[in-house]
């Protein structure tokens, strides 16, 4: 149903269904991770008035497992990007994930989709720094020249 993307690394589809609306990826050396891609892979399209809250989890030697919402996914919007880098620090919010079990490595995260209605989709407020651009990086480039020009004036 799922798929997640981190560049340079295979596409991962083997998501682990821990309920019957959850799912977690794996991650492996996240440390080493700024931005994760998580998709519908076509086949299963969510139930109507549904969508996904997207997750991610990193070991907290002091406190364990640490939940922060990301975003979301829907049938209208199949596919984000998210933002990991500067989330590995701070304080994790309230998660639909309990207390699982975190993985056994030290350096291994979490990214998880719980299959919730959209009117809770709305109402919950990803971390901050998970936002990705809207603009694709052609349009970012041509408004950095822009500006490079206009300040060289």
């Amino acid at each position: 149903m799922f798929g997640c993307l981190v560049a340079g690394r295979l596409v991962q589809t083997d998501a682990q269904q821990v309920a019957s609306d959850k799912f977690v990826f794996n991650l492996p050396d996240y440390e080493n991770v700024n931005h994760v891609v998580v998709f519908m892979l076509g086949t299963v399209p969510f139930p109507a008035g549904m969508g996904g809250a997207v997750y991610f989890s990193f070991p907290d030697p002091n406190v364990g497992q640490v939940w922060q919402l990301l975003g979301f996914i829907t049938n209208e919007k199949p596919s984000a990007i998210f933002k990991i880098s500067g989330l590995k620090a701070g304080e994790g919010g309230a998660h639909p994930f309990g207390m699982m079990a975190a993985p056994q490595a030290p350096s291994v995260a979490q990214v998880g989709v719980s299959v919730e209605t959209l009117d809770q989709l709305a109402q919950q407020t990803p971390v901050s720094n998970a936002a990705v651009s809207i603009m694709d990086s052609f349009t970012q480039v041509k408004q950095l020249n822009r500006c490079s020009v206009l300040n060289n004036w």
